[in-house]
């Protein structure tokens, strides 16, 4: 989805390791947990989780260590967000475009863009309703601010 409105072709992007196992890793199961809760506690969204994981605790698959995701742990713990994170992300997005647009509205790529972000809002709303969101929810681009904030 996020290649349709790009002229980027290729495959060249970061893989995981072949190797299933990380030797170098001494935390059980549990640890990660709760590390993994004390993260959201703090605030901090799934992907930032991941990341701080990896880079400060030397984790490379919080799947591979605890045998659930990041969201599973998330969710049996009742301390996934109230939306999915990439829904946030492209709301933030288009707030941030919006904004762009009062100060320059000449500027006719970042229009198009707009429109672009938001199809693939529309896109995800469609497909997390009536399940991660009410089945009434709908994306209100004067409302998304509020939203975000």
């Amino acid at each position: 989805m996020a290649r349709m409105h790009t002229k980027k072709r290729g495959k060249s992007a970061s893989r995981k390791p072949i190797n299933k196992a990380a030797p170098w890793v001494t935390h059980s199961a549990e640890d990660v947990e709760a590390l993994v809760v004390k993260y959201a506690k703090e605030g901090n969204s799934e992907a930032t989780i991941g990341r701080i994981l990896r880079d400060v605790h030397a984790i490379p698959s919080i799947r591979l260590v605890a045998g659930k995701t990041i969201s599973q742990i998330l969710t049996d713990k009742k301390l996934n967000p109230k939306y999915p994170s990439d829904l946030i992300d492209l709301i933030r997005r288009a707030v941030a475009v919006k904004k762009h647009m009062q100060d320059n509205s000449r500027d006719l790529q970042n229009r198009i863009k707009l429109g672009h972000i938001e199809a693939k809002i529309k896109r995800l709303v469609k497909y997390y309703r009536g399940n991660k969101l009410p089945a009434d929810w709908k994306y209100n681009p004067e409302k998304a601010e509020l939203l975000v904030k």
